[in-house]
């Protein structure tokens, strides 16, 4: 039987969406939620879905035998709200329309199980050259002042037409023009990690196709539920929606000791 060694120190806390760094030598296997999976790097990588509520929430490595444990407290709900106007087709839905986003919601949502070995490393490239400021992550939206989902990933404004990029080496595992993404790529990139490149002028990618680290993914564009050209760049890590902006800087993670 596994020795435990738990913690009685300050807890940490964490936004909803963050991902957790644990750093240290020896790791043999990590886990949060009764999942297992392998440390990365340095560590282990703890994904906290955008919708977890508040409350504590318990993390465990192993290392030579032996249970650790941590807890971090996650925060209330800290986002900002986000009030956006577009045209009232694509928010009262016609039901033609809504049967459309409901089989493309299946079929985006089988991605989400992926399982497949890991292929990419810390930091993730980003998928703009020059990437501006931006983000949103978390906003809690309104479209024509109905409340609507929180948003999921961030968004950077760049002109139409600049070229988007894999951030990590992997296999297309969706490219489809969908009702709200538009013209969207989604990269399966290993160890549950899939990347999206939404709203896109034109793909450069199919189904199936394997990509490597810094592969043209597409061009940004205004596809879909969009107000402006712009790239939504979004990461699901073992089904949590986090912030990708500690993807791209994981020195900014949230850390445990």
């Amino acid at each position: 039987m596994a020795t435990t060694i738990g913690w009685a120190g300050e807890l940490v806390e964490v936004p909803p969406g963050a991902v957790v760094r644990w750093p240290g030598e020896g790791v043999e296997r990590c886990g949060m939620l009764g999942r297992k999976w392998a440390p990365l790097e340095d560590g282990c990588w703890y994904p906290i879905d955008l919708l977890t509520a508040a409350g504590e929430l318990s993390l465990a490595r192993w290392r030579e035998g032996t249970l650790e444990e941590r807890r971090v407290r996650v925060a209330d709900y800290p986002y900002e709200v986000q009030h956006l106007t577009v045209d009232d087709s694509q928010v009262d839905l016609s039901a033609e329309d809504l049967a459309r986003v409901r089989s493309e919601q299946q079929r985006v949502g089988a991605l989400w199980g992926l399982d497949t070995p890991r292929a990419f490393r810390l930091p993730l490239l980003a998928p703009l050259e020059a990437l501006p400021a931006g983000g949103r992550f978390g906003a809690r939206r309104f479209f024509n002042r109905q409340p609507r989902s929180p948003h999921s990933g961030a968004d950077y404004a760049a002109p139409e037409g600049t070229p988007v990029r894999a951030v990590a080496a992997g296999r297309v595992a969706l490219a489809d023009d969908l009702f709200f993404s538009g013209r969207s790529v989604f990269v399966d990139h290993g160890d549950g990690l899939v990347s999206m490149y939404f709203h896109l002028n034109k793909m450069a990618v199919e189904e199936g196709d394997r990509l490597e680290r810094g592969a043209l993914v597409g061009w940004v564009g205004q596809t879909g539920r969009a107000t402006g050209p712009h790239l939504h760049f979004g990461l699901r890590w073992r089904r949590a929606r986090i912030d990708p902006a500690l993807m791209l800087a994981p020195e900014a993670a949230p850390e445990v000791r």
